[in-house]
């Protein structure tokens, strides 16, 4: 099975009110040049492009410069904010050191989500009226819950406190919701999920629905929701029809890779190992006039993560690389952890050493270690030679969920046992490691050294109780900095109010 890519890239100008940023201009403007969400929707092909506009928003995890994978990393313990200097993005910069306020965090952390959310809802009212299949029609509205249920679950996970829109809203309405319970917003994260599961296709076709999710997806997502509710046995369930038998092929055709390094080969797309998967490409020639409106289809990461300046002697055998901005610089304590670990390589890029040796150079930036994020590092062959800025054209997609997350989150949720021992196991036997008891400790262990730099670790030390200790010396305050502040602009006329302890 190979899960999320469209290989048109279909995107929609929808006049879709989303909960964000609400202002009596936003709500009242003259719709000239947009169509009316009254009369469209009318059949097959434009309810499809409807849906491709519900899975855009996925690019959050790493297109544009406020992305999900550069802000959460900064804010753990493996990686520093980095960049141009302590005030280049004041959002991620300040969350590398929480301290965060409702006028620093980005407001796109929340619109961008509710803009999800809210091309979900307006599609789900109207497939019924639509000309087209009930096969098709059910599964359209399957793929939209579980889109939906993908946004709030980052949603209660960055914010917690969140209102629950199920319903398009109007300009009557947009300023009613109120927050509910995380308990409540759970619930539906559920409910969404498990009518998606029973309604999806336990396969795609790999030729013309790469971008689509099937049943393997909604799964994975399901036992993840479950893991952060502490579901344990309920995550483990779904997980194992995930999961299959360890190191085997499973029953949607995942299968861990054999080399750890070959996924992170650009080209590499849609492998045996993706589950939940975002696209990128280079095909859209994005420009600057493109940056911030979320029309930019690249992967932003990459060029964000590559070091400034680089340059190498004539007959260097340092790697080719194209320079970037220098986010998300690896911090010593990674480095020390991971440095004996096979994944090293793949993971790190170690210029410092590099540089040492007379093979390459750089311009050290804010924070630096030496030390570059190699899964997500652009090569010279990954640049985009044709239209628009080469640094808005990288193609890497990225991966939501892959196998080795879900073997590893059936492991925790199991906690001991013959398969739980498996299950780690067979994450270790693919990199030559041998064999460990397996302990909440050692998957603790295994998911820092697995999932480094993929955007994982700060929700994990969140969900372990661990930030405050890991983070205790980037001014982590417990009880505070384990969630967001909402946007103070979706304060101003709402009914929402501030999260404990934020202004």
């Amino acid at each position: 099975m190979k899960t999320i890519k469209f290989n048109k890239y279909i995107y929609i100008a929808v006049a879709m009110a989303a909960l964000g940023s609400c202002s009596e201009d936003f709500v009242t403007i003259d719709p000239k040049g947009k169509f009316d969400t009254s009369t469209y929707f009318s059949n097959e092909q434009q309810c499809y492009a409807a849906l491709v506009g519900v899975y855009d928003p996925m690019r959050k995890n790493v297109g544009g410069f406020e992305n999900m994978v550069g802000m959460l990393n900064a804010g753990s313990d493996d990686f520093y904010a980095g960049g141009g200097g302590p005030t280049d993005g004041n959002g991620i910069q300040n969350f590398s050191t929480h301290s965060l306020t409702s006028i620093i965090i980005p407001g796109s952390f929340w619109n961008d989500h509710y803009q999800g959310v809210s091309r979900a809802n307006i599609l789900l009212e109207k497939l019924p009226a639509a000309s087209m299949s009930d096969a098709v029609r059910t599964r359209f509205a399957a793929e939209a819950k579980t889109l939906r249920a993908l946004y709030y679950f980052n949603l209660v996970r960055l914010f917690k406190n969140i209102p629950l829109v199920l319903v398009p809203l109007t300009t009557q309405t947009i300023y009613d919701p109120e927050q509910v319970k995380p308990e409540v917003i759970y619930a539906q994260i559920e409910k969404d999920l498990l009518e998606a599961i029973s309604a999806l296709p336990t396969t795609i076709n790999p030729e013309t629905e790469n971008a689509r999710f099937n049943k393997g997806a909604a799964q994975a997502i399901l036992g993840k929701v479950y893991l952060f509710e502490g579901k344990n046995p309920e995550a483990a369930a779904v997980l194992a029809q995930v999961n299959g038998t360890p190191g085997q092929t499973n029953q949607y055709g995942n299968k861990l890779l054999d080399n750890f390094s070959d996924l992170w080969v650009t080209t590499n797309k849609f492998n045996a190992e993706s589950l939940v998967e975002v696209p990128h490409s280079s095909a859209g020639n994005s420009d600057w006039t493109f940056w911030g409106s979320g029309r930019d289809e690249g992967n932003s990461l990459n060029q964000m993560v590559g070091p400034r300046g680089y340059s190498r002697p004539t007959g260097s055998t340092a790697p080719d690389l194209p320079s970037g901005w220098a986010f998300n610089i690896p911090t010593q304590k990674l480095y020390d952890a991971m440095k004996d670990d096979p994944r090293f390589g793949a993971t790190i890029f170690d210029l410092k050493a590099l540089k040492a040796a007379g093979k390459a150079d750089y311009i050290p930036a804010y924070q630096d270690t030496g030390y570059f994020l190699n899964k997500f590092l652009p090569r010279q062959s990954d640049v985009r030679t044709g239209g628009g800025n080469a640094e808005l054209n990288y193609k890497q997609n990225y991966y939501v969920i892959r196998l080795a997350d879900t073997y590893l989150m059936e492991a925790e949720a199991l906690g001991s046992g013959p398969r739980a021992q498996a299950l780690l196991d067979a994450v270790r036997h693919r990199v030559g490691l041998d064999p460990v008891p397996v302990t909440l400790a050692a998957i603790k262990n295994e998911r820092r050294m697995e999932l480094a730099g993929e955007g994982h670790r700060f929700f994990d030390l969140v969900r372990w109780g661990d930030a405050a200790a890991a983070l205790s010396d980037r001014g982590f305050d417990a009880g505070t900095d384990e969630i967001f502040p909402i946007p103070y602009t979706e304060l101003n006329g709402t009914k929402l109010k501030q999260n404990p302890n934020y202004q």
